[in-house]
């Protein structure tokens, strides 16, 4: 039973010769719980959910449309579509200057909810 004993507490204790039998089984536990655990187990180590743009607001270049905007859709009251329009241009008022929208779609989650919104528009012209 000693035996026994000496050879759990050289396993625990690392106590074994690199090159020996024993250190090789520890190493191939240690390399299948690596390679093998995730498989079997849930460590819950996904990737942290995006937390949006802090202005809350996305600015993108559009080719020849012009820019497409993106706004969360708390910021946009979606009464209809016109006041969908002027709330978008209000909010993009202080920091693209004046601004006109030709198109707005809303953006849907998985279950049809609408969370945001974009828009093609470009700046206003001066006369």
């Amino acid at each position: 039973m000693s035996r026994i004993w000496r050879t759990i507490k050289g396993y625990l204790f690392w106590t074994y010769e690199r090159g020996s039998f024993h250190y090789d089984v520890m190493v191939t536990i240690i390399l299948l719980f690596i390679f093998l655990a995730p498989r079997f187990m849930n460590f819950k180590d996904q990737p942290a959910e995006h937390a949006g743009h802090p202005t809350g607001i996305i600015i993108t270049p559009d080719g020849e449309k012009g820019t497409m905007y993106q706004v969360d859709a708390s910021v946009v009251d979606a009464q209809d579509t016109a006041m969908v329009r002027q709330n978008f241009v209000r909010f993009l008022r202080p920091m693209t200057g004046p601004v006109v929208i030709e198109k707005i779609e809303p953006v849907r989650d998985e279950s049809g909810r609408i969370v945001s919104y974009r828009a093609w528009g470009h700046p206003q012209s001066k006369p």
